[in-house]
C-alpha cells in the first residue's frame, strides 16, 4: 500500500520477520494480509533482506512494507531503494537520527530510556520504539518513561508475546507493539503459510477491544 498513515495505526500489532530466502517473501507477506494484518518489518538480519524487502514491495502493495534493524545511515538509503515505506531502529545514534529524520517515510527510532526519548522529541519525533521492551522493564517500566512525555506515541518491541501484548497495548502512549511470533523464522523456512496466516488472525482477535 501507499501509506498515508502512521504505521501504528494500521495494526495494533506489527510482525518482526526475518527471512532467509527471498522466495519466501511474497506468500509470507500475502499470508499476513489474508490473516488480516496488512504490515510487515522485515529485519535486515540476513545477507538477502533487501531483495526480500524489494519483492514484497513490487509483488504485494496491499502490505504497509516497513524496514527494521537499520544501524546505519547506508541502510537507511538502502532501505527505501528497495521500497521501505517505514524505518524502523533498535537504537540511534546521532548519525542514524539525523538520517532517519531526513527519511521521506514515518520512522520509528529505538529508545529505551528518558534521556533516549527527549533526544528524539529534539529532533520532532513523537513516535518511537521501545527496544528491548521485556529486558528493559516491562509494561511498568515503559508507563513510567512515558509519563512525563504523553505527546510520544511508543511501538515496544522485544520480549512482547500473546501473553503479555495486552498489557504493554493497556500502557497509556502504547499504540502497537511488534513481535516475532507471528511468523517465526522457523515457520517461513518450513512454508507454513496456512500457520502463519492462522496466527495472524487469531492476533486479531487477542488485540480486540484493546485500546
Amino acid at each position: 500500500m501507499t501509506l498515508t498513515t502512521s504505521p501504528l495505526d494500521v495494526s495494533a500489532v506489527i510482525p518482526v520477520v526475518v527471512i532467509d530466502d527471498p522466495a519466501h517473501a511474497v506468500p509470507l507477506a500475502r499470508a499476513l494480509v489474508a490473516g488480516g494484518v496488512s504490515i510487515i518489518e522485515v529485519t535486515l538480519r540476513t545477507p538477502r533482506a533487501l531483495d526480500a524487502v524489494a519483492a514484497i514491495a513490487a509483488e504485494v502493495p496491499e502490505i504497509a512494507l516497513g524496514v527494521g534493524s537499520l544501524l546505519t545511515a547506508s541502510d537507511v538509503d538502502q532501505a527505501l531503494t528497495a521500497g521501505a515505506e517505514f524505518l524502523v531502529s533498535p537504537g540511534a545514534s546521532p548519525a542514524l537520527l539525523e538520517s532517519l529524520v531526513a527519511a521521506a517515510v514515518p520512522v520509528l527510532p529505538g529508545v529505551a530510556t528518558v534521556s533516549e526519548v527527549l533526544t528524539a522529541l529534539d529532533r520532532g519525533l513523537t513516535e518511537l520504539k521501545f527496544f528491548p521492551a521485556g529486558p528493559a522493564g516491562g509494561p511498568a517500566y515503559l508507563a513510567a518513561v512515558g509519563g512525563p512525555v504523553p505527546q510520544v506515541r511508543f511501538c515496544p518491541t522485544g520480549g512482547v508475546t500473546p501473553d503479555n501484548l495486552r498489557d504493554y497495548l493497556a500502557v497509556p502512549g502504547v499504540a502497537a507493539v511488534g513481535g516475532t511470533w507471528l511468523a517465526p523464522r522457523a515457520s517461513i523456512a518450513a512454508e507454513d503459510w496456512a500457520g502463519i496466516a492462522a496466527q495472524a488472525a487469531a492476533v486479531r482477535g487477542l488485540i480486540s477491544g484493546v485500546g
